[in-house]
Formats: structure tokens, C-alpha cells, sequence
């Protein structure tokens, strides 16, 4: 039996870095938005170890993927000894490494969805939600994608109603960015100003939605009552482009083509534009892609949209 599931991207429409934590993370306030593009994981019963195999061969395939360790957890869950067995997972990577998509987060909670079809282990979605911390800080967005905002560590995240449908051209530079240097370089460059460390004290989202509960209510982005100078930005994209100043043209490229918002996603490297029509968006991916970078055109995917396209299929062999 094989069982196919899609692993849709996500863009931080924004980002705020609010300072250190004492466990050494950063508190956040990010607004989380799905993308179509998606990778597409099968999970085949094939006697033998457990093993992933990819399309990408940049795509790690032993327990540094989240893909093996979301197999590990699952197989622990559902009562069996040992280490998994008797599975491969291949994945066909669409989504670009290290750019801040949510590539690996993505992979590994629809790993969850496919291996937990596949073995019959059925987990309530407190179990969800309690694997998908231990994954990593913006896993549990993929529990439901759409729009959303995470807070403290990412890892508290509340729905919000689908913003808008856009046109999404996403630029995807030739590296990738390390999302601990990243923050490293954000810590860095707050020494090297003197600012005062906030442990993120100044985080008020308005939202009132409950992880599990309604979205919240609203016109779709949250009001932000916080310390910085309103919502939308990304505090790693000057400390990152600093480092990699072609970002920066990228991002000022996607405005002068008429982008209504033009940013790095995440801790980089990719930098994404909405556009109100995929005539504007496809113009745009051309222009940039005559510069030699890589450019793929989506689309924002709502949370129902995300629901569907993520459940888990049985294909035959």
C-alpha cells in the first residue's frame, strides 16, 4: 500500500524579532500565510530499515530530516518497539531548501499525516500538537495552515480568517540562509546598538482565537500592539541582506513591478511579492529571472483549500 500527501509552503508575511529568550530562542510575533506550492510525500510499505529518498539531493535523508524524526515519534505513539521499519518515504521536493518556506516543518507534519495512515495509528490532535512542538518552532502552523499568527517562539499559534487570495512570485536566490546565523546576526547587530533586550515583553497580538477553536475574528490581519512601528516587515531582513545585499535589489525589484508587499520570508532566503493578478505576478517572475535568479509563481492557499490538499491519499502500486 502507498499512501501520497502534499506539503504546501508558507511566507511570513511578517516577522517581528522581539528579543532573547532564557532558553537561548527568540520571542516572536510572525503572520503566517500558505502557499500551493508543496512538495508531495508517499509512504510505501517496503520490507527493510526505515529510509527516505528525494528528488532534491541537497534534501537530507537520515535523522537530521523531520521526516525521520516525525517516523520516530509516530512509531513510539502508536506502541511499537524499537526504531521504524519496513517503510521509505520518498519525497519530491518542490519547495526550495534553506529559503524560509517551511520546507522541512511542512515535510515533516505531512510525514505524520502519511505514516499515520499508512501504520493505522490514529493520534487525537493534542498528540498532533505535542509532535509537532517537538519538531520545531513553526510546526504546528502546519497543522492547519491558512493565516495565522504565531507567537513566543513561533510555536503558539492562533487562526485567523483566510486573508485575501494573491498571486504570490517568490525569488529564490542561488544559497541558502542558516536560520541560527540568522538570529545570531539579529543578536549582533542589537549589541552593536545598544538595545535593550525586551524577552519580548512588548508581544500584544489582539487576536483572541484559540489554537483549536474559531479563527479570530476580524478583516483577516491582526492589529498589532506592540513596540515596533507597525506590522509588516521582517526584522532579520536588513542583518540578513547586510550579509547578502542582492536581497534588498530583489525585494526593491518586486516593488517597482507593482508588488502590494515585498519581503524575505522567514529567516531568508527566499523574498516573495503579492500581486493582485497572476498577469503581474508572472511579469514579475520574468523580469527577476532574467537576473539569473530562480522564480516560481503560486498562490495563496486558504485553510480549507490546506485542509483538503494535505489529506493523506491511498494510491495503488
Amino acid at each position: 500500500m502507498m499512501i501520497a500527501v502534499h506539503a504546501p509552503a508558507k511566507i511570513n508575511l511578517s516577522l517581528r524579532v522581539l528579543g532573547t529568550r532564557a532558553d537561548g530562542y527568540h520571542n516572536l510575533w510572525t503572520l503566517l500565510q500558505s502557499l500551493a506550492l508543496h512538495d508531495t510525500l508517499t509512504c510505501r510499505s517496503v520490507p527493510g530499515p526505515f529510509r527516505i529518498d528525494s528528488t532534491d539531493p541537497a534534501c537530507p535523508t537520515g535523522p537530521d530530516n523531520l521526516v525521520w524524526r516525525a517516523a520516530e515519534l509516530l512509531w513510539r505513539a502508536g506502541g511499537r518497539r524499537g526504531r521504524p521499519r519496513n517503510t521509505v518515504v520518498r519525497i519530491r521536493k518542490q519547495i526550495p531548501i534553506r529559503a524560509g518556506l517551511g520546507g522541512g516543518s511542512s515535510d515533516g507534519m505531512a510525514a505524520l499525516r502519511g505514516l499515520s495512515a499508512l501504520w493505522r495509528v490514529a493520534l487525537s490532535r493534542d498528540w498532533r500538537r505535542a509532535i509537532a512542538a517537538t519538531l520545531g518552532a513553526d510546526a504546528s502552523f502546519f497543522l492547519d495552515g491558512g493565516t495565522a499568527v504565531a507567537v513566543e517562539r513561533g510555536d503558539l499559534v492562533f487562526r485567523l480568517f483566510d486573508c485575501p487570495a494573491q498571486w504570490v512570485t517568490l525569488v529564490v536566490p542561488p544559497f541558502g540562509v542558516d536560520t541560527g546565523a540568522a538570529y545570531r546576526w539579529w543578536d549582533e547587530a542589537g549589541r552593536a546598538h545598544g538595545q535593550r533586550d525586551t524577552k519580548g515583553r512588548n508581544a500584544k497580538p489582539v487576536s483572541r482565537g484559540e489554537r483549536s477553536g474559531e479563527p479570530a475574528r476580524g478583516a483577516g490581519i491582526p492589529v498589532w500592539n506592540g513596540g515596533h512601528d507597525g506590522p509588516f516587515g521582517n526584522d532579520l531582513e536588513p542583518v540578513v541582506a547586510a550579509r547578502h545585499p542582492e536581497l534588498a535589489a530583489i525585494v526593491s525589484a518586486l516593488n517597482e513591478r507593482g508588488a502590494s508587499l515585498a519581503a524575505m520570508s522567514g529567516s531568508g532566503s527566499a523574498v516573495f511579492g503579492l500581486f493582485g493578478s497572476r498577469v503581474r505576478a508572472e511579469a514579475a517572475a520574468r523580469a527577476l529571472g532574467r537576473d539569473g535568479h530562480r522564480t516560481i509563481v503560486t498562490r495563496t492557499l486558504g485553510r480549507s483549500r490546506y485542509q483538503a490538499m494535505t489529506r493523506p491519499r491511498r494510491r495503488e502500486l
